[in-house]
């Protein structure tokens, strides 16, 4: 990391802090396939969803490293 990380460095950081448990499964493999690889990315990808819907203070992410926090797109009537 460059001695004054952009927000973009810094907003990598604490996602891989966040995904720490993943990184440390991930070193144990011994084998790499498309299947082992698709079943991290959806790990990280469930630990992501389930650590937005649990934030304290929702969107904070994103607030945090400067980033415009994504307005919620309303449901069609049809799909409610």
């Amino acid at each position: 990391m460059s001695r004054r990380p952009s927000r973009i460095e810094l907003l990598e950081l604490d996602i891989d802090l966040r995904l720490t448990d993943l990184w440390q499964e991930a070193s144990e493999v011994d084998e790499w396939s498309l299947d082992v690889v698709a079943a991290f990315l959806r790990a990280a990808y469930g630990k992501g969803y389930c650590e937005a819907l649990t934030e304290e203070s929702p969107g904070s992410l994103c607030e945090e490293h400067g980033y415009r926090i994504p307005g919620r797109v309303p449901l069609a009537a049809t799909e409610r």
